[in-house]
Formats: structure tokens, C-alpha cells, sequence
């Protein structure tokens, strides 16, 4: 499997709240058991524009929380679409899985 590190980015508005889509998104992280594979967590902050996730934001030129960064060897991707995120990312299979499911299946085949 390839390794991978994904930062979630979650926006505190101005008047100190979190914001309410954010906290839907972590909701469903939770609902959904996804949190484990989340690595790291960071503060868009509105009241203050240098903190780590509002110069991040800007870095990425993303103007919506929360958003994902997913990190990998090879390449960054930057996913503002929640159900995108969990469908590519979260609940995305490797081929390796998908073989072995397939012996799971059927037992009477064997892998090269």
C-alpha cells in the first residue's frame, strides 16, 4: 500500500466558532470510523490570517474549509468535496485488495 499522510484543514470562524460544515465533516469522520487515517489536523483560523491553516489555504489558493491534503510519494492532492475525498481517498482499494478479495472469493484460484 502506498504511504500516504492526510491533513485535514477545518476553519474557525471570526466570531470564535467552528465552522458548521466542518463540524458536519467531523461527524461523518466519525460516523463513517475514517479518523484513523487522518494524520493531522490544522486550524484555519479567520482571526488570524497567519495561522497555519489560513497561510496554507492561501499556499494551495483554496478558499473553502474544510478541505483534505493528501500527500503521497509522488504527488499532493487537495480535495475541497468531501464525499469526492471519502470515495478516492478513505474508501479507495489497491489492486493488492482487490486480488485478494477476489481469492477470498474463490478459492480456487491462486496468485502468480
Amino acid at each position: 500500500m502506498t504511504h500516504r499522510k492526510i491533513t485535514f484543514v477545518k476553519k474557525i470562524l471570526a466570531d470564535g466558532q467552528p465552522c458548521g460544515k466542518c463540524r458536519d465533516v467531523e461527524e461523518r469522520l466519525t460516523a463513517g470510523n475514517h479518523w484513523p487515517q487522518i494524520n493531522r489536523v490544522i486550524i484555519a483560523d479567520e482571526r488570524d490570517t497567519d495561522s497555519e491553516g489560513m497561510r496554507l489555504a492561501a499556499e494551495l489558493k483554496i478558499d473553502r474549509a474544510p478541505f483534505f491534503v493528501v500527500e503521497t510519494p509522488t504527488e499532493t492532492v487537495t480535495y475541497t468535496v468531501f464525499l469526492k475525498f471519502v470515495k478516492e481517498v478513505l474508501e479507495a482499494t489497491s489492486g493488492i485488495d482487490d486480488a485478494r478479495l477476489l481469492l477470498a472469493e474463490h478459492p480456487d484460484l491462486d496468485l502468480l
